[in-house]
């Protein structure tokens, strides 16, 4: 055995490689202790090469926000811009979940309404001298602004059901302002089990079945164009009441919830809260307050 090869020091080019590699393999930037786990690399090294492990984790395209890290612009922008390439059109929040390798949250944090996102993308482009590059995506960017799309659910004409009948017993109203499947955000379960089922065709899901016993929903799922797989669905108000129920993760394969909480989860969650978008609901929250 070669023992200079054993114990030759990463150089940091490798370290970024590693960093990114072990990101992409978790779905998370990775603490020092899951990088130590996966590719070796610890100690001292960090402050060799980049001073300390928070400067190596933005060295490797990560910036840093408090106590975690979220991802760098440019890998959002390439990510987006992609998507838009995929799809011909600027995603709704639904379309970017579907497509994208991370939730909600990272744009969300820097453009708060999902509707600004692609001005956002616009204008970074711009400082950064994508404008060739990307003028395609530009283009559809630009578009979206000038037709005023919301960014939300792409929507279809509601359908009547067959001969409503007016009750007389009571007021009729007016067409709502904000059309939704469920008025109010839901606070247990049932309300994310109703929610789940209004959103599973823009999510990318068939229901075949919704029983009482774990676990809750069996569905099929797109999981390439034209391909599908049978999946099993637990349905929670919060990620973590899966842990307080005493499910056994090997029996499910992914839970859908209201809101994610359980950072450690060893399954794919969907926080239906993440993927209609806090832009709105952030929202109809400021619209009774005070102007300034």
């Amino acid at each position: 055995m070669n023992t200079a090869s054993t114990t030759r020091k990463p150089s940091k080019e490798e370290i970024v490689a590693a960093i990114k590699e072990c990101a992409a393999k978790l779905g998370h930037v990775p603490n020092q202790e899951e990088l130590k786990r996966e590719s070796g690399i610890s100690g001292k090294i960090f402050v060799r090469h980049f001073g300390n492990y928070t400067k190596a984790l933005r060295a490797s395209g990560f910036e840093g926000r408090g106590a975690g890290f979220t991802l760098g612009m440019e890998e959002l922008f390439n990510e987006w811009a992609g998507i838009v390439r995929k799809i011909g059109e600027a995603p709704s929040a639904s379309e970017y979940v579907l497509h994208s390798q991370h939730s909600l949250t990272p744009l969300r944090k820097r453009f708060r309404y999902w509707n600004d996102v692609p001005a956002g993308m616009v204008q970074y482009a711009i400082e950064n001298g994508l404008e060739e590059q990307w003028g395609d995506v530009l283009e559809v960017a630009r578009r979206y602004r000038r037709e005023g799309r919301t960014g939300g659910w792409r929507r279809k004409p509601a359908l009547l059901s067959s001969n409503p009948r007016i009750l007389p017993d009571r007021p009729v109203y007016g067409a709502p302002f904000l059309p939704q499947p469920l008025c109010f955000a839901p606070v247990n379960e049932m309300g994310v089990v109703f929610l789940f089922g209004a959103m599973a065709g823009k999510l990318g899901f068939i229901v075949t079945w919704i029983g009482t016993q774990y676990p809750d929903v069996e569905a099929f799922r797109e999981v390439a164009p034209g391909r599908w797989q049978r999946v099993r669905v637990e349905i929670e108000f919060q990620s973590r009441n899966f842990l307080q129920h005493f499910h056994d993760p090997k029996e499910c394969d992914l839970i859908v919830c209201w809101e994610h909480n359980w950072a450690e989860c060893p399954m794919e969650v969907i926080a239906l809260k993440e993927c209609l978008g806090g832009g709105l609901i952030a929202g109809i929250a400021d619209m009774g307050k005070p102007k300034p």
